[in-house]
């Protein structure tokens, strides 16, 4: 099938200008002014007053993620349906390798799950949390399998590793030309004033979750494994980051010339602590970890994405239901599962909040959500593009439309959502998914198109 998508705003990092975009099967065949069809079957698309984005990219997602005591609300089905729905074509997910687990026993057990039920492209990150030699051995296997991302916890007594064993990783894993995402809180601290709000009767308080998790917690593990990994000589990435106190470490190490990748997820752009003190048990609908922060955290980080030193926004979905899950931490703020959903509203709650509100552009929307993962993450220019030879994977944005986020109307399977009755502006009108129209105004039209995505090297 070939489409023509006339006259829209193209994006990109660097700026926008007007043109044409002819598809052919799952590739962009050219990009210009002033194109042709060329012949009948050829379906156009008028892009006039919309801007043509590359697909969006997720770069961290828990679909079908076995917490333990809780399955999350969303697997690759319905997950990644709610990623096309929303204007995001490919998704990162998180592999954990279990204690005793191979790496590629880990692999196979999330392509089971992904395979065949996506709606959108995906690939892997891995967790590591067993690292032995055996383990070490495998990474050139992982690199061939195109897995060349990483993850490391300094929390969670079943996922975390220790100092030692994150430098060794550092070093390994940088030989593959890769790069590691790490979980950065402090589990002592988090621990411990876990063990003070019980011990002060506070243990069906949900304000005692973000108590528990001071930005204190953050930002010593952040500047801990940031001179880990200056001695190690390598790049690292801190994912979700939620404070100020975590951002001035990152920057105090980046003035001395370290190679820092930073992401942060809309729910530390979109809401503050104050969530946590709504009436009754409401506020267990926005526990995660890290917890939503305050005010001051939020305009740091607003303005930390206006001077582009931030480099994707990652969802961290990772959804359960109100109802039937996090109503188990009623009596005690520590049983209730640590997530949100959020792929299928990523693109919108940026647009609206700093696009709209002048505190992004576009083109830093096109960075964050796309170019800059694609680069980090070994996709580009297949992925991440607007360009000859790029996947065809994009998405014609109506930044117009105007309508209200409802659990009661979105795709992905959660009994809520954190933003219900949030008014937004801006909508994916068209998706394309490697040429294939999967999505429109929100509404899923073809499933299960997704694919494995093999990735290469960092490529900054």
């Amino acid at each position: 099938m070939r489409y023509l998508i006339k006259e829209g705003i193209i994006v990109s990092s660097q700026g926008q200008e007007k043109g044409d975009i002819l598809i052919q099967d799952e590739k962009i065949l050219q990009v210009g002014q002033g194109l042709s069809p060329g012949d009948e079957e050829t379906e156009v698309i008028d892009g006039t007053g919309k801007y043509i984005f590359p697909g969006f990219i997720d770069t961290h997602t828990h679909f079908d993620l076995d917490a333990g005591d809780f399955h999350t609300a969303d697997d690759f089905y319905t997950g990644t349906k709610a990623a096309v729905a929303g204007g995001t074509t490919t998704v990162l997910d998180f592999t954990t390798q279990e204690k005793g687990q191979t790496l590629k026993e880990a692999l196979d057990a999330w392509h089971a799950l992904a395979d065949g039920k996506s709606s959108c492209d995906y690939g892997f990150h891995m967790s590591i949390t067993d690292w032995n030699q055996e383990v070490r051995a495998e990474l050139t296997d992982m690199t061939r399998l195109g897995v060349t991302s990483y993850k490391l916890y300094m929390t969670y007594d079943h996922l975390m590793v220790d100092d030692r064993r994150i430098m060794e990783i550092l070093e390994a894993v940088e030989q593959e030309k890769g790069i590691i995402g790490v979980h950065c809180e402090n589990h002592g601290i988090i621990a411990r004033l876990i063990a003070r709000e019980k011990g002060a009767g506070r243990g069906e308080r949900i304000l005692s979750h973000p108590r528990s998790r001071p930005a204190e917690a953050e930002a010593e593990a952040i500047h801990r494994l940031l001179v880990i990994a200056g001695l190690a000589g390598t790049p690292v990435n801190i994912v979700h980051l939620s404070t100020a106190l975590g951002l001035q470490e990152v920057e105090a190490a980046r003035r001395k010339g370290q190679q820092v990748f930073v992401e942060t997820c809309p729910q530390y752009l979109a809401l503050e602590e104050s969530v946590y003190e709504r009436p009754g048990f409401e506020g267990a609908a926005f526990v995660c970890s890290p917890p939503i922060r305050t005010r001051k955290d939020v305009d740091s980080l607003w303005q930390a994405v206006g001077q582009g030193r931030l480099d994707m926004l990652g969802t961290d979905h990772c959804s359960f239901h109100m109802a039937s899950q996090k109503i188990q931490g009623l009596k005690d703020f520590t049983r209730i599962p640590n997530g949100l959903p959020g792929v299928e509203h990523r693109p919108v709650l940026f647009y609206s909040l700093g696009v709209v509100k002048e505190r992004a552009t576009v083109e830093e929307m096109c960075r964050l959500l796309s170019e800059r993962p694609a680069k980090l993450f070994g996709m580009y220019p297949k992925k991440g593009a607007v360009a000859p030879g790029s996947d065809a994977d994009l998405v014609i944005w109506d930044p117009d439309a105007r309508w209200t986020i409802r659990a009661a109307d979105q795709v992905q399977a959660a009994d809520y959502t954190p933003y219900e009755g949030l008014e937004v502006q801006g909508r994916a009108a068209t998706v394309f998914l490697r040429g294939e129209i999967v999505a429109r105004d929100g509404k899923v039209c073809r499933e299960r198109k997704g694919q494995y995505v093999s990735r290469g090297p960092r490529q900054v």
